[in-house]
């Protein structure tokens, strides 16, 4: 069985470097991006997308809707603090936003049941549902 490739957009090396241990230990295979072009390139092969939501080197809203164009399942990534950045995210296209805290302390166990969901068009009206700051 293949692993399902995901998109890693992140500037901060820290995260970007957490997030790709993440997406390795629950299974997948992470292809990083730290701009809008690298994630353009990235998306070219991979199903799945996580998102950092507070990047100055792109607009993580404007990455998102491209992901979400693309055809990929988006995860965010955000401060547990920002519910009006956490609702621009989902709608435009991210299936779930998630606090920093929740991925730093069960990260690959979080990403492993996301890359095991079904999409959000099958999974019914609660897919986003369980995107809420703090969770």
């Amino acid at each position: 069985m293949t692993r399902p490739r995901v998109a890693v957009l992140a500037q901060d090396l820290i995260w970007a470097d957490r997030l790709a241990r993440a997406v390795e230990a629950a299974g997948g295979e992470p292809a990083r991006a730290k701009t809008a072009p690298e994630l353009d390139k990235a998306l070219v092969c991979a199903d799945h997308a996580i998102v950092d939501l507070t990047a100055r080197a792109y607009d993580p809203i404007a990455a998102i809707e491209r992901a979400a164009q693309s055809g990929a399942r988006i995860m965010a990534v955000a401060p547990h603090d920002d519910a009006p950045l956490w609702k621009r995210a989902i709608v435009a296209g991210a299936e779930k936003v998630l606090a920093y805290r929740k991925l730093f302390e069960d990260g690959p166990a979080t990403i492993e049941r996301w890359l095991g969901a079904k999409t959000a068009a099958t999974a019914g009206p609660t897919a986003s549902a369980a995107a809420r700051p703090g969770s």
